[in-house]
Order: C-alpha cells, then structure tokens, then sequence
C-alpha cells in the first residue's frame, strides 16, 4: 500500500564515502539530489538538507535534482510536507526519469521553477498496493488505497492546474511524457539546456529605502 514502484536491489546499495563527498560538494551549491527510489531512508535525508539549507539560509533557492523511479508514498509526502514548511523556493528538475512520486516531487516544487533537461521522461499513475490477509485487512486496506489515491489525485491536479478528474482519467495507467509533453501538460514549467537556467540564484538582501543588492 505504501509504494508507487518496487524497488530492486540496486537501489537499496550502501552509500559510499564518495557518494557522501559528492552530495555534500553539491548541498554548498544548496543542490539536494534524489537518484534512487524513494523509501524512508532518502526521504529523511532529503528532508534533514532541505531543512538545513533552509536553516543556513532562509531566503536563497534550493534545488531539488531528480532521478527517480517512484517509491514510498509516505515518504514522498514527507518530502513535499518539508517542501512547503521551509520559507525558501524549492526549483525542481528532471534528469533521465522521473516516474510516479519522481513525478509527483517534480510537479511539487515551486510554479515558475520547475525543469527538465530536454530528453528526460516523466511519467504518472496512481498509486497501486498488494492486499493480502483476512476479509476485515482486505477491507481496511482498500478502503487506505482508496484515500490515498484521492489524496494524490488532488494534490497532483493542484500542482499542474488541471482538475481532479481529469488526473485522476490520466492516472488510470502509466501515462509518458516527454518534456515539452509534460511543460504543456502543467507538470513542469521549462525546458532547460544550459546551467545558468537552473543554478540556484543568489540572495537579495534589502538595504536603505528598499534598494536590493546581492
């Protein structure tokens, strides 16, 4: 009941120390990284970043980086519940594959500042669960799958500005996208092709009578 997608193996791999190296040189340029399926583990650590970055510096952009096959649906929420807690912009981007709650992050992040790369693919559906045990779990069980399909129906029709029935229509099945098919579908807001677009921007700090300067 809790997850988008099974995960394999792969991607439950220990974390190397220059994995840890590489994420810690990519959070002082305030970019967090989601390169594995969601589960509790890269959800607490995602959201132990973004709330310290938010700590360091309140104001700045924060860039969510994305390449995920899908996950957890408690841990995605408790990623996107971090999201708008913090008071900073969260830019989101698709890299190679953002499927299921990779799409639902991706969609989340702040209007304005959400990015693919130009052959990234995106892809929604609904949630989907395995139900086992007596009649009364079985019952109980659907009747949670139920709530968190309507639950992820609605916050993906407020993300991409369509209403609840159409996602939920679209979510029947695995539904592609490619990038300019996920700009005019409302799941992202640009296509990028260089750094510059999508580097997080510089903080502007007020001086004087309202003058800005970086």
């Amino acid at each position: 009941m809790h997850m988008y997608t099974t995960m394999n193996e792969r991607d439950t791999a220990a974390v190397s120390p220059f994995d840890d190296q590489l994420a810690s040189r990519l959070l002082d340029q305030r970019i967090v990284v989601l390169g594995a399926a969601v589960d509790d583990a890269i959800a607490g650590r995602i959201c132990a970043q973004l709330l310290l970055l938010s700590a360091n510096d309140s104001r700045r952009d924060i860039s969510l980086y994305i390449n995920s096959p899908g996950g957890s649906v408690s841990a995605g929420l408790a990623i996107m519940d971090t999201m708008r807690l913090i008071p900073n912009d969260v830019s989101t981007l698709a890299m190679g594959f953002a499927a299921s709650m990779g799409q639902f992050l991706l969609t989340a992040g702040t209007k304005g500042k959400r990015y693919s790369l130009p052959h990234a693919r995106v892809m929604m559906h609904q949630p989907s669960a395995g139900i086992r045990g007596t009649a009364v779990d079985i019952e109980i069980q659907a009747q949670n799958l139920e709530y968190t399909k309507a639950l992820m129906h609605s916050l993906n029709a407020e993300h991409s500005g369509h209403d609840v029935s159409t996602v939920t229509a679209d979510s029947e099945r695995d539904r592609w996208f490619t990038a300019g098919q996920a700009r005019d579908y409302g799941l992202i807001d640009h296509i990028v092709t260089t750094l510059d677009d999508i580097r997080p921007s510089a903080p502007h700090h007020k001086v004087g009578l309202g003058v800005e300067q970086s």
